[in-house]
């Protein structure tokens, strides 16, 4: 067996809701790129930050179906090809999520260290990062669960601590585990800043896969087993594994933290001084970016004049600002959050009530990603809606048609293959194509650039349900989302 494998488990999912309305559960957080520092996203990051770690092994990818093709195309983008892509038909807790990897892992019959991350996380200093990694491991040959807990900075109310046995030191110290704490009032927040045995709770671990397995077995059978099932009758689907629905349905919804590190007897916690910070508002946001000498992080197209402490972020239109302090404004191309940044932990309840009354805002943006590309709503009407449509490189739609609405086509850039009722042709810029009612259709993308074309939907029933799949390069033959 294997002893020294270090596979990284990524865990992709939530909605990203306190990120509202940037995140949403169409696309959230994890996929977009908050950092600044480079052009990569949160998920992307979270891999190249262990690239010189010895013993890396490629990464398990743990998300939710309506993501797998984003998730995919994100890590194949930074050339890293995962050892699997585990899809959960829902969120059943990171119980559940360390369950499934460490069976996963163990099934060549070797058995790996297994470093457990989300995938919202940032990270300032990787060089400390890896130290902190490299002493787990030491850790973790000897059957420990090793979590990870960083100083605190100030008394935070969104973040779990951790007790330990010994006052906490930087540089990946280690001491044992006395209790986990939930996420605790401003009260309880600013005597555990005085306590030096009290770290926030990173949610980063490590152990040896077989080792977790046994404790989760011991703790909660119930998990291990509808887990092992779940796996055991799963199906491959190109790079996916689908977990069974409806064995997995029935699974408890729980913390790692809860179902095992509060009560086994291995829990370690080494310490990370390392920047980190868990990215899960709009406040902590700001505080990870690069301000002005005014406390202020502006991007996009925007005006500003006699700002304090401020994060302003325009993604379409001209954002005027002027004297505002203490504000968090971000503008997307159909919604506008301005909220007071000690508020935004209320950002997530106002998402509630924007579903509450079905505003599609709150889960969807009007940029909607597919692995073949994505489109974007410029305009719509309850009989008629006009799209922006972007298809990459060598990629193709499904063949598929509509029992309620009729296409028009028009190719704004690049060059389209289209198939109507089995006729294919090259249209090519400032040229169209209209596919009727009913007839079987296909667009494609035959070249080496992106195609751009606008599409003019016209019918009794606008609705993206409106399509039924012949044929799929990505294994979607049924009705649904294109």
């Amino acid at each position: 067996m294997n002893e020294d494998k270090l596979i990284p488990v990524i865990l992709c999912g939530g909605k990203g809701s306190r990120l509202w309305p940037l995140s949403r559960e169409s696309f959230p957080k994890q996929y977009i790129n908050l950092e600044e520092k480079n052009n990569r996203t949160m998920l992307q990051n979270t891999y190249e930050r262990l690239i010189g770690l010895e013993n890396l092994d490629k990464p398990i990818i743990i998300c939710n179906e309506e993501h797998r093709f984003i998730a995919a195309e994100q890590i194949r983008a930074i050339n890293i090809k995962p050892k699997t892509i585990l899809l959960e038909p829902f969120g059943r807790g990171t119980a559940a999520a360390v369950t499934l990897a460490a069976l996963k892992a163990i099934e060549n019959e070797i058995d790996p260290h297994l470093l457990i991350l989300s995938s919202d996380h940032s990270i300032k200093n990787q060089q400390n990062f890896q130290k902190s990694i490299k002493e787990g491991v030491k850790f973790s040959k000897q059957s420990k669960l090793v979590t990870f807990g960083t100083i605190p900075e100030y008394p935070e109310v969104g973040y779990g601590y951790i007790k330990t046995k010994n006052p906490i030191k930087r540089n990946a110290y280690s001491s044992e585990i006395i209790q986990f704490f939930e996420k605790p009032n401003l009260e309880n927040a600013k005597k555990y800043l005085e306590d030096r045995h009290f770290a926030w709770n990173s949610g980063i671990f490590l152990f040896k896969a077989s080792v977790i397995l046994k404790e989760i077995k011991k703790y909660h059978p119930e998990i291990f087993q509808i887990c092992k099932d779940s796996i055991k009758n799963s199906n491959l689907d190109l790079d996916f594994q689908r977990i069974d629905k409806t064995i997995f349905e029935e699974c408890i919804n729980l913390s790692l933290d809860v179902a095992v590190m509060e009560k086994t007897s291995r829990g370690l916690m080494i310490s990370l001084d390392a920047g980190w910070k868990d990215i899960g508002s709009w406040n902590k946001v700001l505080d990870n970016s690069k301000k002005d000498i005014n406390g202020n992080f502006v991007k996009g197209k925007v005006v500003s004049k006699d700002l304090q402490n401020c994060y302003v972020r325009g993604e379409n239109r001209l954002l005027v600002c002027v004297g505002l302090k203490n504000l968090i404004i971000v503008e997307t191309n159909d919604a506008i959050l301005v909220i007071d940044k000690n508020q935004t932990q209320e950002v997530k309840k106002i998402v509630e009530e924007l579903e509450r009354k079905n505003y599609k805002e709150g889960k969807e943006h009007k940029k909607i990603f597919r692995p073949w590309g994505y489109y974007s709503s410029l305009v719509e009407n309850s009989k008629w809606q006009v799209k922006k449509i972007v298809v990459n490189p060598n990629q193709a739609l499904s063949l598929q048609m509509h029992n309620f609405r009729s296409e028009h086509w028009v190719v704004v850039s690049g060059r389209a293959q289209v198939e109507i009722d089995s006729k294919i042709s090259i249209i090519n810029e400032n040229q169209s194509a209209y596919i009727p009612i009913k007839s079987k259709h296909r667009l494609s993308n035959p070249n080496s650039d992106p195609l751009v074309l606008i599409e003019v939907q016209s019918g009794n029933y606008i609705s993206e349900n409106d399509i039924v799949r012949f044929e799929d390069s990505y294994g979607r033959v049924e009705k649904g989302d294109d």
